[in-house]
């Protein structure tokens, strides 16, 4: 879970910024087009890519209407709509840290140049292709307010891979394709999921603290903030009370 709960505070911290908030507003609708569009469909059911994003919007409390017009939108696209491609880097950052990047980009050179910017100003390097991204696995995670072993056990046995006690209840972990899987198994038990999503998790942390846990943090919203840019990763294990 390391990676994961570390950056809460600064996904709230973001969320209280309107530029920030609209931003990210804007790239979770273009997650969901982009699923739709290479989908093919509009119902997140049939669609397991489009259900993610639509999860992961839901997270940061994009609106619902936002959603249901970015789908229609997608559905009556026609030719001539921008065409999205998932893209990912990965590179560096201060105090030995490893970053992986995911992209949605209708311009691939525009993308990785802005990438590429950020790093070589933010004190950070650009690295090639599985660099670091070894180090990193895909995997679901859900937060569930109720920590209780009655929480645990109904988690394990809808097929989570394991869990962590957290200020916020309970992280549990559990493959992609499993995802829903507990999260539908927890709320048949009675568990209320106050998010279920994707991310990348590393496999191992650095401790990061100081002027680089601080220009770490630096870089990353850097990255955050470019408008192709959709999700950054690192595997530091980042000071709580950091502050940027």
């Amino acid at each position: 879970m390391a990676g994961h709960s570390k950056w809460s505070q600064i996904k709230r911290k973001k969320g209280a910024n309107d530029k920030r908030r609209s931003a990210m507003i804007s790239k979770h609708l273009r997650a969901i087009t982009a699923a739709v569009r290479s989908g093919g469909s509009g119902d997140p059911a049939g669609n397991l890519s489009l259900k993610n994003c639509i999860a992961a919007a839901k997270a940061d409390t994009v609106p619902v209407d936002n959603i249901d017009s970015a789908i229609k939108r997608a559905l009556g696209a026609g030719e001539g709509a921008a065409e999205y491609k998932e893209v990912s880097y990965e590179g560096y950052g201060p105090g030995g840290t490893a970053i992986f990047i995911e992209a949605l980009t209708d311009n691939v050179n525009r993308t990785v140049a802005e990438v590429r910017s950020v790093f070589s100003k933010k004190g950070g390097s650009m690295g090639n292709s599985g660099s670091v991204a070894w180090q990193f696995e895909k995997k679901g995670v859900l937060l569930v307010a109720d920590a209780s072993e009655a929480a645990q056990e109904a988690a394990i046995e809808h097929g989570a891979e394991d869990f962590v006690e957290s200020e916020d209840g309970l992280e549990i972990t559990a493959a992609p394709a499993d995802l829903y899987a507990v999260q539908d198994g927890l709320a048949a038990a009675g568990f209320a999921v106050e998010s279920a999503q994707m991310t990348m998790i590393p496999s191992n942390t650095v401790a990061v603290q100081g002027d680089d846990a601080r220009k770490l943090m630096v870089l990353m919203e850097a990255l955050e903030d470019l408008d192709d840019v959709q999700n950054v990763y690192s595997n530091a294990d980042l000071p709580e009370d950091e502050e940027v």
